[in-house]
């Protein structure tokens, strides 16, 4: 599994292709460099249901 910004949508699938390995992910909203510490802990605090699903998915 790995998390990273939405700017990354499209480079992730072609490494995927090109790898032949599909992993699980979670995309954030981008851009995270800028954001304060409470923005970047909303944005881990949105995505974590999501995260917590697809790391415990039987597949």
């Amino acid at each position: 599994m790995f998390i990273a910004s939405t700017e990354f949508v499209v480079a992730a699938e072609k490494q995927a292709k090109s790898l032949g390995f599909n992993p699980h992910s979670v995309f954030i909203q981008h851009p995270i460099q800028d954001r304060t510490d409470e923005e970047v802990q909303a944005l881990a605090d949105a995505a974590l249901e999501e995260i917590l699903a697809q790391i415990t998915a039987g597949d």
